[in-house]
């Protein structure tokens, strides 16, 4: 979602500030700005588009000052325009802001106009503003802003005349205080502080911190001081640069067979699994998995996992629709959530809604310090790094290796999986990264398909068992980057409606690896071809001999015990999305419309 970035320094804050909202591109954002004050008084100054506009801006009309907030955008309320960008400003005060203010209606309600913006945000200066003509001092003000909203916020303020003052604060959206040597950081990414300080404060649901040069004072949504740990935080800087490829999706994809090698190095040892968070399986009845987008489908898959290995029943629900559907939770039931940001706000409050409820709260994440793995009782973690392309690779398959393992583990304190299968399994999930480099061979292939995918202007996706879900991947990884529409079935459900799509023009991606379902998924590919739609066949070297003929090409992935092959297959459902959208020339890393970690409702 948007980043935040706020200074107290020793140097002038604005260059600061721009470099280390590029280290936030990766969130997406459509419009860019920084204030800062300079010998008392407050100025600021916004732009549309990239960055690169906003530092256009700043060269020709500079912002002196070594004290300063900076943002960058992701519309919500109001299109992308220098009116709605941050930071937003009324009279003294000056304010940037993550998540929404829910009920900004009623607060424009009372408060006077004419409105500069479209925006909530606005609503959030004029506010505190008014509290400052009331006599307040500049924190009393933003506090008693802060007690009026409603909704999920990362708040940071800045007053004129206050050049050693930032109050900050969060509800719903991640904000760290960064600590460093005679100069004070607000960030709402470690990316973003990484290069300043690696010494950083997370602050909790509903804190406020006062943050001056000296330090940092923290009071909870109750208003009473309260210490909150400070973490040292490593961030590799050469995880968010490019390391020679075209974009940051590429690298990220290439990076896969060492960030799998990784994770799984981190959940095995002495040839059995060993999770480095123990739960026990065996004292659960049922699990209800949840999260949103690409985690979703990562629980799907999953989902074939568990009941299969190890015999537990196993619901998948989208993070938006379970808190609301008030589903009942045993207290049998283990809640497991999904997020590689560990911040994804739909999935924080379905977790909220499930404590108390559940037998316990899991968490696969990707972020150790997030909200999410926090306020779990046991958080995995995924290792898969950061990640930068908003188009979830590295993060996907690190989770799929994480749920597997898991569900090997469940499987094995149930008493489903003897040892023999259990080393086989093991031996199995450790030439994974092999596997996954050889299967990245296919990326030629993939880049001569992409001109005839780019000419289509819808494409279907097929797939049985854990395929169905893998399809599901392929059609959003298409979708997200290319922007041309797709969509995914279970193979079978083909001649229940969406065959009536199936014509000459229509481009037919079937997911068909050699397992028990293989030869129920050629007959539904057959019935593709027999009303001539285009089918690309990704299978294996005996799937590619048996069933090759008639289809428009095919994709051929090494041979794998079918429990693995969703990692595998991942892989061309990357590749294909990616090249395609390089063909049409897209912002592959930055798509239209999306953010890469969605903190609002």
């Amino acid at each position: 979602m948007c980043g935040i970035i706020g200074i107290l320094g020793d140097h002038q804050a604005a260059p600061i500030m721009v470099d280390a909202l590029k280290r936030l591109e990766y969130r997406g954002y459509d419009s860019a700005g920084i204030a800062t004050v300079n010998d008392g008084r407050l100025d600021r100054r916004r732009a549309v588009g990239k960055l690169v506009n906003l530092a256009d801006l700043l060269v020709h009309d500079p912002l002196a000052g070594m004290a300063g907030i900076g943002h960058t955008r992701w519309a919500t309320h109001g299109a992308p325009s220098e009116a709605n960008a941050h930071p937003h400003r009324a009279g003294r005060v000056a304010v940037v802001h993550n998540g929404i203010i829910e009920n900004f209606r009623a607060l424009r309600a009372e408060l006077d106009g004419p409105w500069e913006s479209e925006t909530d945000t606005e609503t959030v200066v004029r506010l505190c503003e008014r509290f400052l003509d009331g006599g307040m001092t500049p924190q009393d003000a933003a506090f008693a802003t802060i007690d009026r909203l409603r909704g999920a916020y990362a708040l940071c303020f800045l007053f004129e005349g206050e050049g050693d003052l930032l109050v900050a604060a969060r509800a719903g959206s991640p904000l760290a205080v960064g600590h460093g040597r005679s100069e004070m950081y607000v960030g709402s990414d470690a990316i973003a502080l990484g290069p300043l300080t690696d010494r950083l404060t997370y602050l909790e649901e509903g804190d406020r911190a006062v943050v001056t040069r000296a330090g940092a004072r923290i009071f909870d949504a109750a208003g009473q001081p309260v210490e909150r740990e400070m973490r040292r935080i490593a961030v590799d800087a050469q995880r968010i640069e490019k390391a020679g490829h075209r974009h940051f999706m590429a690298k990220e994809i290439h990076e896969q067979p060492q960030t799998l090698s990784d994770v799984i190095a981190a959940y095995v040892a002495d040839g059995r699994i060993a999770p480095p968070a123990p739960y026990d399986f065996a004292a659960t009845d049922r699990i209800q998995m949840v999260a949103c987008g690409t985690a979703q489908i990562a629980c799907s898959v999953a989902k074939y996992w568990f009941e299969a290995l190890a015999g537990l029943p196993v619901e998948v629900d989208i993070a938006s629709e379970y808190r609301y559907r008030e589903g009942p939770i045993g207290a049998d039931t283990t809640a497991l959530f999904v997020s590689q940001s560990g911040e994804t706000a739909d999935t924080l409050a379905a977790l909220r809604y499930a404590r108390g409820r559940a037998r316990a709260i899991l968490s696969v994440v990707n972020v150790a310090e997030s909200s999410i793995a926090r306020e779990s009782d046991v958080a995995l973690p995924i290792h898969a790094g950061v990640e930068v392309g908003v188009a979830s690779t590295k993060a996907f398959v690190n989770q799929l290796a994480v749920l597997l393992a898991l569900a090997i583990h469940a499987g094995v304190q149930r008493g489903r999986i003897d040892p023999a299968r259990e080393a086989e399994l093991v031996a199995g999930l450790r030439g994974l990264p092999a596997m996954l480099s050889q299967t990245l061979a296919i990326e030629a292939r993939c880049a001569d398909l992409a001109g005839r995918l780019a000419e289509a202007t819808d494409i279907l996706f097929l797939g049985r068992g854990t395929m169905f879900p893998m399809a599901h991947e392929g059609a959003l990884k298409l979708k997200e980057i290319s922007y041309i529409h797709a969509e995914a079935y279970a193979s079978g459900e083909l001649k229940h409606g969406p065959i009536a799509l199936v014509d000459r023009m229509l481009p037919v991606v079937v997911f068909a690896p050699m397992d028990a379902l293989f030869d129920k998924t050629v007959s539904n590919m057959q019935e593709v071809m027999a009303r001539e739609g285009q089918v690309l066949l990704v299978t294996d070297a005996e799937g590619a001999e048996r069933a090759s003929d008639g289809v428009w090409d095919v994709l051929i992935l090494p041979t794998v015990d079918p429990v693995f092959a969703p990692i595998l297959y991942a892989v061309p459902a990357q590749l294909l999305a990616y090249h395609t959208a390089v063909h049409k020339g897209t912002d592959v890393d930055q798509p239209r419309n999306l953010a890469k970690s969605v903190t609002v409702e």
